[in-house]
């Protein structure tokens, strides 16, 4: 139970922190924090949590990484269903206290994009369905690469949650144009319940592609990189 209370609450301290600072930071008048705000804050909100409570859980946040790890041969498949039910329900909290908030605004008349993720007419960037799939296949799975190698027990000690954390920012800065960026499929779950409509069509994308990634990642990092 300390494990998945562990994965609740770092993946509420990931929606709330990376897309809250999507919703309410941005673009804010004047003094907007812009798309280079909103990546430092999803890769420091990861940085954080990986140090707060990743020595209980393994910090995954994501169900992705999950199966990833499981792919690796460095999580068990016997706790892969809890940690995903723990990751949805902490992202949904989440995604509820955003809401709440910004509902809350003097002008609020409805919560728009809430941060989802999407494609075609839906992408920031106007990208197709292809390009995002590609884009959230790949990132997921350098995500893993660079979860797997930084944690790895030859890599240095005490560093792995800098270089996760720094290497979620680089993923942000690259794709938020594209996708608005997932490679979580918990994150992009809880979001698209809030926006509906066609959010929530298309996230399928957001699912299958993050854990296909993940998955090649964990078999290359297993196959060719985990050996003495």
């Amino acid at each position: 139970m300390k494990k998945l209370f562990a994965e609740f609450f770092g993946t509420f301290w990931l929606v709330f922190g990376g897309c809250g600072s999507a919703i309410f930071a941005a673009a804010f008048p004047e003094v907007g924090i812009g798309l280079l705000g909103v990546s430092l804050a999803f890769g420091l909100t990861v940085l954080t949590m990986a140090y707060a409570v990743g020595h209980i859980s393994g910090g995954h946040f994501n169900p992705a990484v999950s199966l990833g790890l499981w792919a690796g041969g460095k999580f068990e498949g016997k706790e892969i269903i809890g940690y995903i039910i723990a990751q949805l329900i902490g992202a949904i909290a989440a995604a509820g206290a955003l809401y709440l908030i910004v509902s809350g605004k003097s002008d609020f008349t409805d919560i728009g994009g809430f941060a989802a993720n999407g494609y075609g007419e839906l992408s920031p960037g106007g990208f197709s369905m292809i390009s995002v799939l590609v884009a959230e296949f790949l990132l997921t799975l350098f995500f893993l690469l660079i979860i797997l190698g930084s944690t790895n027990v030859r890599a240095p000690k005490g560093f792995a949650p800098i270089a996760i954390g720094l290497g979620l920012t680089l993923i942000h800065l690259i794709s938020i144009p594209i996708s608005n960026t997932s490679v979580n499929p918990a994150r992009s779950t809880c979001q698209a319940l809030f926006a509906g409509g066609e959010f929530t069509s298309q996230l399928w994308l957001f699912w299958v592609a993050p854990i296909a990634g993940a998955i090649v990642a964990g078999i290359i990092h297993k196959t060719l990189f985990d050996k003495e």
